[in-house]
């Protein structure tokens, strides 16, 4: 869908594997997607995805788990999360409620 109705997506693309720079083909450390924006409250830094509506389907279903979150080093985990991981497992889950598949609740 992306090689007919949003090239500039698209050409991050590389034998169907996501994010390769596009004028070396090499593979990106990050989502060129993912933004961040200063926030004003604490100083802390907020991200944003600038291809939510026609992000891939693994970014639909991540993250699963406060685990995965921490291995991958994910921008969205944050300290108190790490201090109280179950109680941030339950608000992940809450969260995540509609962009998992059912699947994953089996």
């Amino acid at each position: 869908m992306w090689e007919l109705f949003r090239p500039d997506i698209y050409r991050y693309v590389s034998n169907n594997e996501i994010w390769f720079d596009p004028e070396t083909r090499q593979p990106l450390t990050r989502c060129p997607w993912l933004k961040t924006e200063a926030e004003l409250v604490a100083g802390k830094v907020r991200y944003s995805c600038d291809i939510y509506l026609d992000r891939p389907e693994d970014c639909r279903h991540y993250p699963s788990n406060i685990e995965e979150m921490h291995r991958d080093e994910c921008e969205m985990l944050e300290s108190h999360d790490l201090a109280k991981p179950r109680q941030a497992q339950r608000k992940l889950d809450i969260i995540m409620s509609d962009s998992r598949p059912p699947s994953f609740y089996q």
